[in-house]
This record gives structure tokens, sequence and C-alpha cells, in this order.
């Protein structure tokens, strides 16, 4: 009988585009799937969309359409963009789904019968951007300790989640279950953070706008998104349903994989949901980090993304599956460029094993024809090639029970150095040229060819059509299990003529089109911000601009990327925060006279005061440009 496994990732809210950092949970969702299919589990796989709150709600308005129309139209978007990537969901759950609905009013209702919901007043800080409620602890200079945006302070009637009754119960079961949130950091900062300090009871209700899911009974209040979108999880599998077979079968969810930017709701109140509903809590929480560029998190306000399609459509959907779970340390924040990604497709997939497959069927083909037979031949080098496949998967299956999906794929690269290596070791076209070596030939031709249906079959999970396409050209069955694999085949019978499986690439050229692509949708994004941030000239003359100069200049104590600035505005010295580590040395600006907005509210930016803005211009390369006016007089009001 097969084991059950049940993997999640977040759903989605619907934006209208998602980039190739949305992209990454649902790869890793999907590569875990297929991963644990060939160890023989029973999989579920569960995604979707997070389609309730203001946000919504507001942004329909703009469009002069219902909310239902709105996202219906996105999640479409976002169905087809899964398809094109080739993810494998068992469902795609929609928070808009009548079954999603009702059971969410029936735990809701459960919740306050146990006295676990009650009714009061929050009166607070509120992240529109991230649908939180957020508490003068957490945030951070006025902001959204998780998206930055600036908070909203709201008084409303509300229903309350009694968080504080589980804090101990949550606590411990943390403590005792080292692998309940990984990486480890994750827990000790929520724990020393959030939890210890003390943890407030949630608000669970709005009542501020009308597109959620209405209390039953108390229609004035919609269900606060976070118990809405969490309770996903238990509702996609039927809990509180009629027919809750999936959620007898699948539940606990052995692994739900979120991003560290909400991670906190998975931690603390998803597990308080669970114990106040007397269910099982979740085996596992893998937080991983970001998607970056240029260190920076991947924002389509920014316009520093990549899109999926773009990739797919140029590279091959492979090459993007295969790049953001070799290149990035699943838990550690990753990056991608241009440079790495086109240096791992020509590296990696073209020269280690698209040369790998396509001489091996070559020489196969040259010296017998086409087909080999199992052989009782052994020597030094095929021990050494059994050794190297022993340890290299023993590695890589420890490394995927953990997620460590890039280590995981070292460990399978170092099997296709080891199998190249192997072809030099025992020269096949040095042994073809005397007869009596037939038969170490034949024998090596086979342990080429069953080492390369070894690495495909475990390269599956990451790159599934290429697998495919190996296994085509090696003319065998699709392999669909880890179990198959112990089996010696009788023969293996290649393909007479085949193409690169990747062919090499023109670095250069294609680095150049990508990076004009990245560019395309930055200049879109600062389009869109200008248009977005028309002001009138009244506005505009309340703007104080002074003459500036650099007194001293050093690189902020906590970002590499700004600059902490003493600057002389005549009458007194600010203190000024910018980002220009990455155009200019510190040393070459000291004296400089500099254009400064002097009227700005002081804000703190990775703990350290700024007390204004320098102001700056693009280059035509790209680059940012200090404005300055070293003609004009220290203190100069600028009109």
């Amino acid at each position: 009988m097969k084991k059950n496994y049940y993997i999640t990732t977040p759903i989605y809210y619907p934006s209208a585009k998602l980039h190739l950092g949305h992209a990454y949970t649902t790869i890793a969702g999907d590569v875990l799937k297929r991963y644990k299919q060939l160890q023989g589990y029973d999989v579920f796989y569960l995604t979707g969309s997070d389609e309730h709150g203001e946000k919504i709600e507001t942004k329909a308005k703009e469009n002069g359409v219902t909310p239902k129309a709105y996202v219906d139209e996105i999640v479409a978007g976002i169905k087809d963009l899964w398809e094109l990537l080739d993810i494998d969901y068992d469902r795609f759950i929609r928070t808009t789904d009548v079954d999603h609905e009702q059971a969410v009013q029936k735990i809701f209702d459960r919740l306050k019968e146990n006295g676990d919901i009650y009714k009061g007043e929050y009166e607070g800080l509120y992240c529109v951007s991230c649908e939180t409620y957020v508490t003068p602890s957490s945030a951070v200079d006025g902001k959204c300790p998780d998206c930055g945006a600036t908070l909203e302070t709201v008084k409303e009637e509300t229903y309350f989640l009694k968080c504080s009754k589980y804090v101990d119960q949550l606590v411990a079961h943390m403590e005792a279950n080292a692998d309940f949130i990984l990486p480890e950091s994750r827990k000790n900062e929520l724990l020393n953070n959030f939890i210890k300090p003390g943890l407030q009871d949630l608000a669970v209700s709005r009542t501020s706008f009308k597109w959620g899911i209405p209390v039953k009974g108390d229609e004035d209040h919609v269900i606060y998104v976070w118990i809405d979108a969490l309770s996903n999880y238990i509702t996609a599998l039927g809990y509180l349903g009629e027919d809750d077979e999936l959620f007898a079968k699948y539940w606990p969810a052995d692994v739900h994989l979120v991003g560290k930017e909400i991670i906190r709701f998975h931690v603390i109140y998803w597990p308080i949901i669970l114990m106040a509903l007397g269910l099982e809590l979740s085996k596992q929480i893998f937080a991983h980090g970001w998607l970056l560029m240029d260190q920076d998190k991947m924002s389509k306000s920014k316009g520093n993304v990549i899109y999926p399609e773009y990739l797919a459509e140029n590279y091959g959907v492979d090459t993007i599956r295969y790049y953001l779970m070799r290149e990035v340390s699943f838990g550690d924040d990753g990056q991608f460029t241009p440079d790495t990604y086109i240096t791992r497709i020509n590296t990696d997939l073209a020269n280690d094993l698209g040369n790998l497959v396509n001489r091996t069927i070559s020489m196969t083909n040259k010296y017998f024809g086409g087909t080999v037979k199992s052989h009782n031949v052994t020597n030094e080098h095929i021990t050494w090639l059994h050794d190297v496949q022993t340890k290299e998967l023993a590695s890589l299956n420890a490394n995927m029970d953990k997620l460590y999906f890039s280590k995981a794929l070292e460990d399978l690269w170092r099997l296709v150095s080891a199998t190249n290596k192997f072809i030099d070791l025992t020269s096949p076209w040095a042994l073809a040229k005397d007869e009596s070596n037939t038969e170490l030939l034949e024998a090596v031709m086979y342990e080429l060819l069953k080492s390369i249906e070894i690495i495909s079959t475990y390269a599956k999970p990451f790159m599934p059509a290429t697998a495919a396409k190996i296994e085509e050209q090696i003319n065998i069955e699709a392999v669909t299990s880890f179990e198959t694999l112990e089996v010696s085949r009788e023969t293996y019978n290649v393909l007479e003529t085949v193409s690169p499986i990747y062919p090499r690439l023109e670095k250069e050229v294609e680095v150049e089109k990508i990076r004009a692509e990245m560019q395309r949708g930055m200049d879109e994004a600062k389009a869109k911000l200008a248009k977005e941030e028309e002001i009138e000239f009244d506005e505009f003359k309340k703007v104080t601009m002074k003459v500036g100069k650099i007194v001293s200049c050093e690189t902020h104590p906590n970002a590499n990327k700004l600059l902490k600035f003493q600057i002389d505005l005549g009458n007194e010295t600010r203190q000024i925060i910018s980002g220009l580590a990455n155009y200019y040395e510190p040393s070459e600006l000291i004296g400089r006279h500099v254009q400064v907005v002097a009227n700005l509210k002081p804000v703190k930016l990775r703990g350290e005061l700024s007390e204004g803005m320098l102001l700056t211009t693009d280059t035509a390369d790209g680059k940012i440009k200090l404005i300055f006016l070293d003609e004009h007089e220290v203190g100069a009001e600028l009109l």
C-alpha cells in the first residue's frame, strides 16, 4: 500500500502577471511531488489563488467590473502559467469556490461556539497591501514589517481569535519538534520577536469592505483574509464538507512550502486555528527566501523582474526549473542574473549533460549498430562508476528529504561528471581498435547508457521534458519508479540519429537579450509610476530644495547598497541615506555640492536616520548619477 504525502504552496493573490519569483515556490512544490511519486508515494499537491480582500474590491471598482469578474480573468492567466511551467497540481483551489466559502463559514462558527472567537473593537495599524493587522511593536518606522508599505490607522468593530489562549501550547510544540519550522533561523526569529514577548489576540473580521466571506448571522462582517486563506489547506480536502475522504486520507499536511514574508501567519496563526479546531498540526512548514534581482526582491512596481513566459519561449521551460532549483539554496535568498542563467544552460545542460547523451548514443551506433546487451564483465573503472552512483544517489536522497534541492542537483551533477570521466577512463575509441576488446567495449557502452538512464530518472522531477527526451533518445519506456532502476535491462537499443538536447548558446548575445527584456520591464514600471504619481503644481511648490555640501560619506553599516552622508546645508548638518554605493566610491564625493530635498519627514533606513533626499538622474546605460551643483553656494534654496 502506498504511503500518502500532502504538499501545499501558498495560494497567490491574483496579480495581473506573475513574475519568476512567484513561480519559484510552485516549481519547488512540483519538484517535490514528482520526486515523492518516484519514491512510491501517493501525493496530493495543492496550490491556488487568494481572491478576497480590500485590494481586490478597490481594483475591481477602478476597472468598472465586479470583484469576481476581475479575479476570474487573472486566475485564468495564473493557471495558464502553471500549465506552461509543467506544474502537476492535484487541485487549484480558489477562495471564491463555493465549497471553500461554505467550509470557512463553518470553521468560523465552530471557533465562535468553542469560545475561541469573540467580538470586540480594533483600533490600530493595518497594512492594506498584505491584508494584515500590524501591532505597534512589529511596525518599522510606521511601515509594514513584511512589505514596507505605509500603514493605515483603522478603528472598527471586529471579531478576535484568542491567540493568547494557545501560546504556551504553540511554544511547547515548536520546541519539541525540531523540524516543525525550517530553516531553524525562522523559528528563533518568530519565538523571540513575536511569540514570547506576548502574542495579542488576532482580529479576524472586517466591516469596512464587503468583498469577502460574510460571517453567518452577522453579515456586516466579512471573515478576515488570513482565516479565509489559511483554511484552504483543509477545505481543499473536504474538511466540514459533504465529502471529507481526501481529508481523512491526506491530513495532516506533510509540508507547507511558503515564502519567508508570510511565515508569521503560517507558524503562529495557522497552528492556533488548528489547535482551536482540535486538529493535528501540519508536520512541517518550510520558509524559503526571496528570488532577488541585483540584491533586491523582485517587484513589478520596481520593474526589476523577469517573466517566465519570455524565458520559456526562448530557452525552454526546463531551463527555468533547473536554474531556480540549482542556483538558489532553498531557504536562503537567491539571485537571478542573465549571466549565470545562460552559463548554467551552456555549462550544465549543453556541455555536461547534453554532450554526455549525444556522444554515448553516437558511439553506441558507431560500434554496435545502436544495440548493446547486458554483461557480466567488470573492471576497476566499472566498479568505480558503480561506487560513485551509490554514493551520490544516497546523498541526493538525503538532501531531497531535507528539501535541499540545490544540493541534490549538485549530487546529480557529480554523477554526470563522473559518467563523462568514465568515458575518458575507458576510452571506447581505443577499445574499438582491437576486436579482442569487443566484450569489454560493449560492457562500457552498456554502463554508460545505464548511468544516463539513472541520471535522467533522478533529473525527472526537476526537468520532466528533458528526462522524457533522453528516454526517447536512448529508446526506453518512461521510468515511473526509482525501483525500476534496480532491475537490469537486457538491452539498450538507441535511436539512430538524435539532435542535441541543449544546443550551446552564444552567451554574450543571449545575456544582452535578457537584459534588454528586463530593462523594458523597468521602463514600463517607471512610466506607470510616473503617471500614477502626477501631482498638482501647488503640491510641487511645497517641496524645499537646497544646495548641500557633502562633508563625509561612508558605507551604511547594515546595507552594502546604501551610503551614509553628512550634508552641510549652510545653517545645519543633516544625515542622509541614499542607495548610491553601486555607483560611487565614498571618497570621490566628499566636498561636492549636491541638490537636496530638505523638507522631507525623517525616516529610518536599515536602522540609520535619513533627514532628506539627494536628487539623482538616470544615465543612458542604466546607472544612477547625482545632480552636482558645485558652482552654487551651500545652503542656497533652489526654485
